[in-house]
């Protein structure tokens, strides 16, 4: 169990953390945030102004957010786990390829547990499944799951998580002082770099890949 002090225990209420461990145990189990109907009937209240009231509290206090990623809006932020002393949940949102650009697609409704020294490093995160063999260099294998964390800026020589058009990429962003200028690199010499096109679009950093049970960084 993860521990929390005081002050942050005195931060919520009795009914505030019903709610939450409500909303947290339907993610876990579902893969959704509740409706209000299964918020009330959970909570035994008959009025969804009194789940409005509770939601609105635990928003301004922290403990929860609008999420985009999901299907339904609700998400726990660090602070929330941290005073359930539950491990953080992140959402799975499908397969990106370690070779050439391909379909991405995302798989609602299914979040995984992660260690709480992952979750430390921001809420905007999200795990995706490798397909195929271009970042073997980085220790990055076809099958491995990655963990991508969101970003509008981006430096040179990070592996990213890119949109090619339709399609979606995990490769080494790199901008030089020579052509192709700024592309996205292979970490395996049977590969070509993918020069960056209107089309290109950097999502997030990868920040960590899963090896033998254990979340690991890239570099």
């Amino acid at each position: 169990m993860v521990g929390y002090d005081n002050t942050v225990k005195n931060q919520i209420t009795k009914r505030q953390k019903e709610l939450l461990e409500i909303i947290y145990e339907y993610i876990k189990n579902t893969g959704y945030s509740p409706t209000f109907e299964e918020m009330r009937e959970k909570l035994d209240v008959s009025s969804n102004q009194s789940i409005i009231d509770l939601l609105k509290k635990l928003n301004e206090k922290g403990f929860i957010r609008k999420d985009e990623l999901t299907a339904r809006s609700l998400a726990i932020l660090s602070l929330g786990y941290k005073i359930l002393g539950k491990s953080p949940l992140i959402p799975f949102l499908g397969v990106a390829s370690g070779g050439s650009p391909i379909h991405s697609f995302e798989i609602s409704g299914d979040w995984r547990p992660i260690s709480n020294d992952v979750a430390r490093l921001n809420e905007d995160v999200f795990i995706l499944k490798v397909s195929g063999n271009s970042m073997i260099n980085a220790g990055i294998d076809d099958g491995d799951a990655v963990l991508v964390q969101t970003k509008k800026e981006f430096i040179s020589g990070e592996i990213v998580y890119a949109q090619v058009g339709d399609g979606a990429t995990i490769k080494r962003f790199v901008s030089d002082d020579k052509p192709p200028y700024i592309y996205l690199k292979p970490e395996n010499p049977n590969y070509p770099v993918i020069p960056f096109t209107d089309e290109t679009n950097l999502k997030g950093k990868v920040v960590s890949v899963l090896k033998n049970g254990f979340w690991k960084p890239v570099k």
